[in-house]
């Protein structure tokens, strides 16, 4: 009898055990698909007969040799419509480089996401004014990645951080496309006690998801596409690029929000710019 209550009580224990695994947080992945319209974008020198070429909506051919841009800010929302915030105002563990080149970045993982079904995401392109400060010993690991020599999303002239960096081709004779959008600041170059706020170019997304997102049992995937004819044929703007706006050097703040609309949104009529989502995979 005493050998059988054992057995009970251990069968009993792991019942509970199994049953408390199904209902403990867990991980979601954010996959981020880079495209020209259907066709994910492979990368590439003028000459390059592999890199993927799109045509705009005004007739430009173009073309990318770097692609990165930053996510940040990010909230899953559950089906009863609360808001779960992830690292929102934690550089280091809430935001990360997209970036073409590197396989690894294009998956982002959230952790210890309380069980669930979610209905949308939320995230912001770019850093919200708050904290979009190259503060090296608040935000260390998120600084270093962003300032690396093959990342380089730090504005060698501003406080913040690029918020999306492409450089690349258009054109039939390949003239350079070069197209950086951050947040800008006004005042004397060099005198940080004069600088204000300028241009605010983060913008906040989103996302409804096709299908529930069910966080408990394993990790679902949620694929987003951030799809980049919006660059120049996007919801806002329809761009022909030219003398004024093709290169940083050149182009004004004025033209730099042009690409932003497109890309993030206007804030207004459009919260999802470039970005969709493809698919979800509990």
């Amino acid at each position: 009898m005493k050998n059988n209550a054992i057995k009970l009580l251990m069968i009993s224990l792991v019942m509970v055990s199994c049953s408390k695994s199904e209902d403990v947080a867990n991980s979601v992945n954010l996959h981020f698909n880079n495209t020209f319209k259907n066709t994910t974008i492979v990368l590439g020198s003028a000459d390059s007969p592999a890199a993927t070429t799109n045509t705009s909506a005004s007739g430009q051919l173009h073309q990318f040799s770097e692609l990165k841009y930053v996510i940040s800010n990010i909230r899953l929302i559950k089906a009863d419509g609360s808001e779960i915030p992830y690292n929102v105002n934690d550089l280091d563990k809430g935001a990360t480089v997209i970036d073409q080149a590197k396989a690894a970045t294009l998956n982002y993982v959230l952790s210890n996401i309380p069980v669930g079904d979610y209905k949308q995401i939320k995230f912001g392109l770019g850093v919200k004014q708050e904290i979009n400060t190259l503060d090296q010993l608040r935000f260390p690991v998120f600084y270093a990645t962003a300032g690396a020599n093959d990342t380089k999303m730090h504005w060698e002239w501003g406080t913040g951080y690029r918020f999306t960096k492409l450089e690349g081709f258009y054109g039939a004779d390949h003239k350079e496309l070069s197209i950086h959008t951050g947040s800008t600041i006004n005042g004397t170059n060099g005198d940080e006690s004069t600088y204000k706020q300028g241009v605010d170019a983060y913008r906040d997304i989103t996302l409804n998801l096709p299908s529930l997102v069910t966080v408990g049992k394993s990790v679902p995937q949620i694929n987003i596409r951030a799809d980049f004819d919006k660059l120049l044929s996007g919801k806002t703007n329809t761009i022909t690029l030219g003398a004024n706006n093709a290169v940083p050097s050149i182009h004004s703040a004025v033209e730099m929000v042009k690409f932003v609309d497109n890309l993030g949104g206007n804030g207004s009529s459009d919260t999802a710019g470039m970005f969709t989502v493809e698919r979800v995979s509990n």
